[in-house]
């Protein structure tokens, strides 16, 4: 409970200490013709920069789980453009995210910019399809399993040469600063806990991934030219759904507080805009938002050792999962 209420005081700080350093890019800024993915589209965070896309001119696919046709709908509405489909996928589930590689391989065009802001928040430990801690899953092996098939596929192609790179963005949280360092001899092993310890396995599976967010960063770009844009952000706490597995007695005070002292999805967006949008991120690469400000992540984070084991030792455990024949 201290720690629950630690992240909620400390976001609330967070949004009301931090001066902006970087402006919002203009609504004139346009990505007409490019293609967008977008996982978790359906509410909050995602269906806020799906909607933002969409109106930018970006064709837009919004990939989430089933069930959700309003959705689709909505952000066709809100954003004036009818170039928004949505996609099927279980990212608690690997062979799910097959299934979604595959259906976007068959797509004639290749995708420009891809956020990937699915998220979950268990109420206790939860185990995946195939076995894994859910968040671990969630935030981090299925979007490694689903980057992995998409510039396998040439659905993501990086440049080769003059032109726009295309963009990888990964929504993850400042709760990762509050993890560990990443243990490789139990990696990939279930961790059982109640309500007292899922936010710091919460952190855990964000630091995964923005470890992750580094490690490709570097390997797509070897050299001075930014061949695929990689960063990774903070949006900040936002008045979403994902405290929706909060215990009940929580919901009276949890979720009054969140209306009155979190960003609304739309004010959130900022920096996933910036990310994907933004001249200055189209030509740099592995940068880490918080807000609307630059910041270094967690040293953790930045270990490039730890990069490149967390590499290896989630390609092995991807290669017991290969795709269906």
């Amino acid at each position: 409970m201290r720690r629950i209420i630690r992240a909620v005081s400390g976001a609330i700080r967070d949004r009301a200490s931090q001066r902006p350093t970087l402006d919002p890019v203009p609504e004139r800024v346009r990505i007409d013709g490019r293609v967008c993915l977008v996982t978790g589209a359906n509410s909050g965070l995602g269906k806020a920069v799906a909607v933002d896309l969409a109106r930018r001119g970006g064709r837009v696919f919004m990939a989430c789980r089933g069930g959700h046709p309003q959705a689709g709908e909505d952000v066709r509405r809100l954003s004036g453009s009818d170039a928004v489909e949505m996609l099927k996928v279980d990212l608690a589930d690997l062979e799910s995210v097959h299934a979604l590689a595959d259906r976007l391989r068959r797509e004639p065009g290749r995708v420009d910019i891809t956020v990937l802001n699915a998220g979950v928040m268990p109420r206790t430990a939860w185990r995946s399809a195939q076995g894994y801690e859910l968040m671990f899953a969630v935030h981090f092996l299925a979007n490694r399993l689903l980057i992995d098939r998409l510039l396998a596929d040439g659905t993501i192609r990086p440049s080769s040469g003059p032109g726009a790179a295309p963009r990888i963005v990964f929504v993850a949280s400042e709760q990762h600063r509050s993890a560990r360092p990443i243990d490789f001899e139990a990696f990939g092993a279930f961790h059982d806990y109640g309500l007292t310890d899922g936010l710091y396995y919460y952190g855990f599976s964000k630091l995964h991934l923005v470890t992750y967010a580094k490690e490709l960063s570097r390997r797509l770009n070897p050299g001075p030219e930014v061949r695929v844009a990689v960063h990774s952000l903070c949006p900040g706490a936002v008045n979403s759904n994902l405290a929706r597995e909060a215990p009940a007695f929580l919901k009276p005070l949890l979720f009054p507080v969140m209306r009155l002292a979190f960003a609304s999805p739309d004010k959130a967006a900022a920096p996933v805009t910036y990310a994907c949008c933004a001249e200055e991120t189209g030509r740099r690469t592995g940068l880490y938002l918080h807000l609307m400000q630059k910041k270094d992540p967690s040293p953790y984070a930045l270990d490039e050792a730890a990069g490149e084991r967390l590499w290896e030792a989630s390609a092995a455990l991807l290669a017991q999962h290969p795709p269906a024949a």
